[in-house]
Parts: C-alpha cells; structure tokens; sequence
C-alpha cells in the first residue's frame, strides 16, 4: 500500500538536527560505544583491540528490523567470538524496547543496547546515532557495522548483507582496503545529497518559507535529479508563504509532469494539503485545494482505485471541499480496501457524522 510518507532520506536528513562529529568510512577506527544500557546479554564497556564486533542499529517501530532479528540470531551462533550488539536507536519511545526484547525472546539471542540520548534531545541526536549512523552517512536502518580486530570498521551495509563480508573479517581474510576504497565510492552520492538536505534543514529551522524555497530551487539547479525528493517540500514551502498562485502553478507542474506517473508522491502532494491536522482550523485556498484533488484523484487512476491510502485521500480532499457524500462514498470503499484500519474507519464515522447533519 502506498503510504503518505517522504522518502526516507528525505524524512530522516529534514527531520534530524544533530550535529556531525565527522565523516566515518570503512577502514576508519571505531567510534566509541555509548551506549545508555544494555537491555540483554553482559554489557561492553568498550571495543576492544583483539575482538571482532558487528554494532547494528534498528528501532522497535521498524518492519525490517524486525524481520532481519532471526538471521542476526544465526549469525551470531554461528560466529560464537564475534559480539552482536543490537543498538535501539531512532526510537519514537525507549520504553517499549525491554518489553520487545523480552517478548523476542530466542529469536533475538544477542546482545541488546539502547543508544545514549542527551536529556531533552530527539532520538536522532543520541551519541551513536550522531557518530556511527550519521558520520557514515547512513540514511535508513536496519544497518550494521563490522569492526574488525585492530578495532577498525571493516564493513558497513544491510544485515542481510553480512553473511560473507562477517566471515571473511572473522577468519582474517577481509581486504579491508578494497573495501574501504568501494564503500568512498558508493557513498559519495549520499555524502553530497546530505550536505544539500542540511542546507534545506537549516532553512527549515530558520521558519522561513522563502529560504526554504530557495534552498530547495538551488539543490535543483545543482542536480535536476533531485526535484522529485524535495519538490513537495518546495511546493509547501510556496504555500506557507502565503503565494498561492506561485503554489499552484508549481503543483500543477508536479502533477502534469514530475509526478505524472507516480502515485505515492501525488498521493504525498494532496495529503499535505488536506491533512485533518493542517486544516482543521483553516480550509486551504480553493486554487491549492483544487490542486489537492487532481493529485489525489490521478493517484487512484494510477493505482485503479485498489489503494486504501490513496483512497482515503481523496475522500478527504472531497470532504474538505464540501462534497461530503462523496466523502462517504469513497471513504467506505478505503474501508473495504483496509477493513483492519482503524484510523480509515475512524475518518469514514466523522464524514458520516457531518452527512446527517447536513
């Protein structure tokens, strides 16, 4: 199902304000652990010279993780001196990590830490998610790192990934030299595209829609690639700063041209236009709203109306226009579509709500 949800790059380098304590790259040392407790197994106090570790990073809310634990749990029977260290990071909230592990219970056989955060910080600024996810310009978890015997990172990548690299590091057989060359070359890209979403970060912090809109035109102008990431962040930029004619035009671009076959972004474009928490205290503009549901109806075009998600959109892009039959229509079909979704089910009781009271 198509979800209203950025890109995870996107999401991650526009939402994180932590400061970079330098780039890290294969065949670098290992930053230090800091860790704030360690939830199962013995703790580590520290990496030590001699020892091989893999250091692997996820979050109770992520699906992936989740689903890479049982392989991290072979692995590490099968690698019996190799220390696993599953760090919680990015964590929307650490209470829920003991009562997961504990219900993981053999299936996540390793060690379990959660990284340290900094009294009143988000999760993205914990001591190793700043200096091993951030320094290494890694954008999503899961994500694992190698440290080979001389305390050095041998490897970064997907857990999935893993399994010939751990062996090879293990039995001293890594070229870590090679490794260290392909990793500067695969990351370059990411590298560049990071310090461009800082530079939109900084805007964004600044609160003013302008900056923003030029930092994301200035991005564009130095890579055209980059417009379909940030062109709805451009776009809600325009229409924060009160130029709905110059907000329209461009979402019409959007739809008629860099979105034209891409549901999810459309998808993205409406809901940020007709999101119940954006316009619950102000309807949006009739040229932004008409926007809103051309985006979202040709998304459901796309995706031949068998979207919930999308679905739902359109139902509140007609119900934030005053169509609230047609609300109720759509949003009944989104129910169908995703019987088992309470927030769907929710959103169709509130538009039945206002139909009789018309």
């Amino acid at each position: 199902m198509l979800r209203r949800v950025l890109t995870a790059v996107t999401v991650l380098a526009l939402a994180t304000t932590a400061t970079r304590a330098g780039e890290l790259n294969v065949g670098d040392p290992a930053p230090k652990l800091e860790v704030k407790e360690f939830v199962k197994g013995d703790p580590v106090k520290g990496l030590e010279p001699g020892k091989v570790y893999v250091v692997e990073f996820w979050a109770t809310w992520c699906g992936p993780c989740r689903a890479t634990i049982p392989h991290l749990t072979e692995l590490q029977k099968k690698h019996k001196d190799v220390t696993f260290i599953g760090v919680s990071a990015f964590e929307q909230d650490f209470g829920l990590v003991k009562p997961f592990v504990a219900e993981m219970g053999e299936k996540m056989d390793y060690r379990v830490a959660t990284d340290a955060v900094p009294a009143g910080k988000p999760a993205a600024e914990g001591a190793m998610a700043t200096n091993w996810m951030d320094a290494a310009a890694q954008n999503g978890i899961p994500t694992a790192f190698i440290v080979n015997a001389e305390s050095k990172v041998a490897w970064i990548g997907h857990p999935t990934q893993m399994d010939q690299p751990l062996a090879d590091v293990a039995a001293g057989k890594w070229d870590i030299a090679a490794a260290a060359e392909k990793f500067k070359t695969q990351i370059a890209p990411q590298r560049k595209m990071n310090a461009i979403l800082a530079k939109i970060r900084q805007a964004r912090n600044s609160r003013d829609p302008k900056a923003i809109v030029a930092a994301v035109e200035s991005a564009i102008q130095e890579d055209a690639k980059l417009e379909e990431r940030l062109a709805t962040v451009k776009f809600n930029a325009l229409y924060d700063a009160g130029d709905i004619d110059a907000a329209a035009n461009y979402g019409r671009k959007l739809i008629e041209d860099v979105y034209k076959n891409d549901a999810g972004n459309l998808n993205m474009l409406a809901w940020t236009v007709v999101d119940p928490d954006r316009v619950k205290d102000k309807k949006p503009d009739a040229k932004i709203l008409r926007v809103a549901l051309d985006a979202a109806s040709k998304a459901n075009d796309l995706m031949r109306s068998n979207d919930g998600g999308i679905v739902d959109t359109l139902a509140q892009a007609h119900f934030v226009n005053g169509d609230v039959a047609k609300a109720v229509e759509l949003q009944e079909k989104a129910v169908k579509l995703e019987p088992d979704n309470a927030e769907l089910k929710e959103r169709l009781a509130t538009f039945k709500k206002a139909l009789d009271k018309k």
